[in-house]
């Protein structure tokens, strides 16, 4: 019983690491609605980790995904959640909307 409970607190404190060390950081906001990016152009400083927050304000659910960013999120109607994106080399990489392609597409460009 004593070690499911340590690991039980080692995992939440794990959780509660990550959540904090994520709040510190540069975000960036993208609303998703059947099939529509806003914005379509997400520009971030060069060598920075940032955090995304997604939010699926459409009616139908959505997938996030970036497979430049190795990102990939489904989120339901209505839904808030966020991704953390490591340091990127300038440049252009790719996100979209896997369940509403071709016109989900969008760019975060790192300068």
């Amino acid at each position: 019983m004593k070690y499911w409970r340590t690991l039980m607190l080692g995992m939440v404190c794990l959780v509660g690491a990550s959540v904090v060390q994520a709040a510190g950081l540069p975000s960036y906001d993208l609303t998703l609605h059947n099939g529509e990016l806003d914005p379509k152009v997400l520009r971030v400083k060069a060598g920075e980790r940032f955090k995304i927050n997604l939010y699926n304000s459409g009616n139908t659910p959505v997938e996030f995904e970036s497979r430049s960013l190795r990102k990939e999120k489904v989120m339901g109607p209505g839904v808030r959640s966020f991704v953390v994106v490591h340091p990127l080399r300038p440049g252009q990489y790719d996100f979209f909307d896997e369940f509403h392609l071709p016109d989900a597409q969008g760019w975060v460009i790192a300068e």
